[in-house]
């Protein structure tokens, strides 16, 4: 499985690796891997990387930036791709290289992979939980600074979907909005004006409401997306019926894998979850390599 993920043009998901692997190995190298320097420079090895927990790979792309960055000698060999289900004690990829290069590279390209595939992961179980229901789960902005759009991306590989990537690509009409513009409908007329202004750049308009008579408001104004805020189930229900396919709602608000299920057979379209992406528990994964140097195995022979 090789999800795309629908980028802007100015932030084209390669150059998003290439910007947030030189900023990872500026961080951790600095002027040089001190420790490294302790192996001989003409040092070949091998090193697998294996998993230690069922989980869905993500981050390959990041993980190898980091090695070629490093050292383009260094060759990886994947055994599994972004959004494979991965289990204990498998080998997810083979690397041959110099060791210096290999053990530099060692914690950043792993923070990688081990993250990604951790939202990847916790994206996949709210997919599976919403599984036979007409709900998408989606992902919000509450993303780690810097990592927005490989955060994105692995929600991707897990099943879920993407809501806007940020303030440029659509609009959400909170609450405060509202209050500011002075109601739902006057709100709603200026999204429209500024959306017609950006020659396509907006992809939707989308209005939060926390009632009945909010959501028909909405509705009379127009609304095509609509964003239910902590509503309870029998509220879901009754927002599904006003409805009635008029509109794309999504429920947000009080999600967590005990509840998703429920808003899910609501009927409601899209469920939202901000704890997909800034409450991730990092993959465990290990690296490990062999013992011998791989000259001195070829020596051997």
């Amino acid at each position: 499985m090789n999800p795309t993920v629908s980028v802007t043009p100015s932030n084209p998901l390669d150059e998003e690796i290439e910007r947030n692997v030189a900023a990872a190995l500026a961080e951790d190298v600095g002027s040089g891997d001190l420790t490294a320097q302790l192996v001989p420079a003409d040092i070949i090895t091998r090193a697998t990387i294996v998993s230690r927990e069922n989980a869905v790979l993500c981050g390959t792309a990041w993980f190898g930036r980091c090695f070629e960055r490093l050292d383009p000698a260094i060759s990886i060999t994947w055994k599994a791709a972004d959004g494979d289900r991965v289990t204990p004690n498998q080998v997810l990829c083979e690397i041959e290289g110099p060791a210096r290069a290999l053990l530099t590279g060692e914690r950043t390209g792993l923070n990688f992979l081990q993250l990604l595939s951790g939202v990847a992961t916790k994206a996949r179980e709210y997919a599976d939980a919403v599984a036979g229901t007409k709900a998408l789960v989606v992902d919000t902005r509450k993303t780690i600074p810097g990592l927005r759009l490989a955060q994105k991306f692995a929600v991707k590989c897990g099943g879920g979907g993407n809501h806007r990537f940020g303030l440029y690509d659509a609009i959400l009409i909170k609450e405060n909005h509202i209050l500011a513009a002075g109601s739902i409908a006057a709100a709603m007329a200026g999204a429209k004006q500024v959306a017609e202004s950006t020659g396509g750049q907006c992809k939707f308009i989308q209005v939060e409401v926390e009632t009945s008579a909010e959501l028909q408001q909405a509705l009379d104004a127009g609304a095509r997306m609509i964003l239910l805020d902590n509503m309870s189930l029998s509220q879901m229900r009754e927002a599904v019926a006003i409805t009635a396919g008029r509109a794309v709602l999504e429920a947000s608000g009080n999600v967590n894998l005990d509840t998703v299920r429920g808003i899910a057979e609501t009927g409601v379209d899209r469920i939202s979850i901000g704890g997909l992406t800034k409450d991730v528990r990092a993959l465990d994964l290990s690296m490990r390599f062999q013992e011998q140097p791989v000259e001195r195995m070829r020596a051997a022979r």
